[in-house]
């Protein structure tokens, strides 16, 4: 079997429970300070009403039952018997604790499920809210935060109408780290404006910080969206298959080898995806980040303890970014 250049999570689960843990999907039917109108309306440039999410909560389907045919469809799949609840879609950090609490406790109820992994963002993680989260992982739950960053550049932050700037995210970061929660921090690869230096910039800030995993996106075009728009009238290129794969393979050499590397690539929906088409081939995908990596040596970490310099000056293969 081909090993992989990087650590990924399927490993550390099993590391850390001595089986198959698999995540299920949940929808908490939650919203985003960035759409309600307390930071901004609309979201980011690439997120539409769905918001990564399941729709299930707009089905009115529990908590419960969400986890219930979650377990079913994964069984079938892997074989797996423990699971973490993966509140995904929008903030799910952003409500008041008497909301958030009862929700977290549900998932928890089921004996298969080992942990929570909570998706949100930097600006909306309140202190009471950590406070419970700790006091859930205090009794033997695996409870993660998982924080969108996207990119430490506040330019790009701001052209996407983020609606945080990088202080929010290490404001966030560091009351995480005194709870002793594990993080994992969500990149995207291909953000308006960014050169590859940027990128690989932000990849440099996050290998100085206490974050334990991260995931890594493609940005694609979905319908509905800003974004959408922009691409439409030319002023979006999307990445080629071969840039991504070069920038994630070089994205993942400057990290240190203890972070877990949760994702290399994204899952649109099919009926919502414009471009690239090339994201829809998941498999095909990943193997090309492991063939890139192979083909340049790259592993985790490798420039990690001299990340400044052997990044720099990186040159995407194949045209230059052509974003504005």
């Amino acid at each position: 079997m081909r090993i992989k250049p990087f650590r990924d999570f399927n490993g550390y689960l099993r590391e850390h429970f001595g089986c198959r843990v698999q995540k299920i999907s949940i929808d908490a039917g939650l919203t985003c300070p960035n759409r309600d109108g307390s930071k901004g309306f609309g979201g980011c440039v690439y997120c539409n009403l769905r918001g990564s999410g399941t729709g299930a909560s707009l089905q009115r389907q529990s908590i419960a039952e969400q986890i219930r045919q979650g377990k079913a469809n994964l069984f079938r799949k892997y074989k797996a018997r423990k699971f973490l609840a993966y509140f995904q879609s929008f903030s799910n950090t952003y409500a008041p604790l008497d909301v958030l609490a009862p929700m977290y406790h549900e998932a928890l109820q089921d004996p298969q499920v080992v942990g929570l992994t909570i998706g949100t963002r930097p600006d909306c993680v309140p202190d009471p809210v950590l406070d419970h989260l700790q006091a859930l992982s205090s009794r033997g739950n695996l409870v993660w935060l998982e924080l969108g960053l996207q990119s430490a550049h506040d330019r790009t932050l701001q052209r996407i109408n983020r609606g945080h700037d990088f202080a929010a995210f290490l404001d966030a970061a560091q009351r995480i780290s005194r709870r002793n929660l594990p993080l994992c921090v969500h990149i995207i690869l291909g953000l308006p404006g960014e050169t590859a230096e940027d990128m690989l910039q932000t990849a440099r800030i996050l290998s100085r910080m206490d974050i334990q995993a991260v995931k890594i996106h493609l940005l694609y075009v979905i319908r509905g969206t800003e974004l959408a728009r922009w691409h439409r009238d030319g002023s979006y290129t999307c990445l080629t298959r071969e840039e991504y794969s070069a920038l994630a393979g070089r994205f993942i050499s400057l990290l240190p080898p203890s972070v877990i590397i949760q994702r290399i690539t994204g899952d649109p929906h099919p009926e919502e995806l414009v471009a690239p088409l090339w994201a829809l081939e998941k498999q095909k995908n990943f193997q090309s980040i492991l063939d890139h990596m192979e083909a340049h040596h790259l592993h985790q970490g490798k420039f990690y303890t001299s990340a400044p310099s052997p990044a720099a000056g990186f040159v995407l293969p194949g045209a230059q970014r052509r974003q504005v």
